[in-house]
């Protein structure tokens, strides 16, 4: 069984080469200390429905042949309702996932140069924040300090999933009833006026303990 203390990365990745190179960046990086691994979204797919881990590391690799036949934003999109994701993923990506981007719920790494140690990097600080959010929860401490941690990982996390699926879906507009649309929009600026809200309840919590804020 998973130690839920123990911090844990979904990697999606079909190049086995990377794969190896990934887990020792992450081995570099201090974590996590358990990495389940799917070659396929589909593979990936039924390890969640097992479990949920705190960060979601895909490759291009792992989205198929060519990219995959589902637009990777809608495919990036869905990973978000389980965990954040780091992607590393061709450049010309970054257009078509920037409002995931901008949400909070996905950290994109150009597939060039020694991408491999930034990637590692980001989803460790993403794994400590989620394991540091479920001990909190599930053993208290200091109630000012972690007050703060949880708005920012439990409430806003889930919070820019929320935004992000939303916005994804307004990027297709055009396909939509007026009325769903009008919802959609709804939903995007109390998410938004909402995350805006914690971060600042997040910060004035944190600040009333002399700490610098989490980001």
């Amino acid at each position: 069984m998973t130690n839920p203390l123990a911090p844990s990365v979904l990697l999606i990745c079909a190049d086995s080469g990377l794969t190896r190179r990934y887990i020792a960046e992450l081995a570099s990086a201090g974590g996590p200390h358990q990495t389940p691994l799917a070659t396929s979204l589909a593979q990936a797919r039924k390890l969640l429905i097992e479990s949920t881990p705190y960060v979601i590391l895909l490759d291009e690799s792992g989205l198929g042949p060519d990219g995959g036949a589902v637009p990777i934003e809608i495919t990036v999109g869905e990973l978000t309702n389980f965990a954040p994701v780091v992607l590393a993923a061709a450049a010309h990506h970054h257009e078509s996932l920037a409002f995931l981007v901008s949400s909070g719920a996905v950290d994109l790494v150009v597939r060039t140069g020694n991408f491999a140690p930034v990637i590692a990097g980001l989803v460790a600080r993403r794994a400590r924040l989620g394991v540091r959010a479920f001990t909190i929860s599930s053993k208290g401490g200091e109630p000012d300090r972690d007050f703060g941690e949880l708005l920012r990982h439990e409430v806003n996390n889930p919070l820019t999933g929320i935004l992000g699926n939303a916005e994804l879906l307004l990027k297709r507009r055009d396909w939509l009833p007026p009325q769903a649309v009008a919802r959609l929009e709804t939903i995007a600026e109390l998410a938004v006026r909402l995350r805006e809200t914690i971060r600042r309840l997040s910060d004035s919590w944190e600040s009333r303990r002399g700490s610098a804020p989490l980001v």
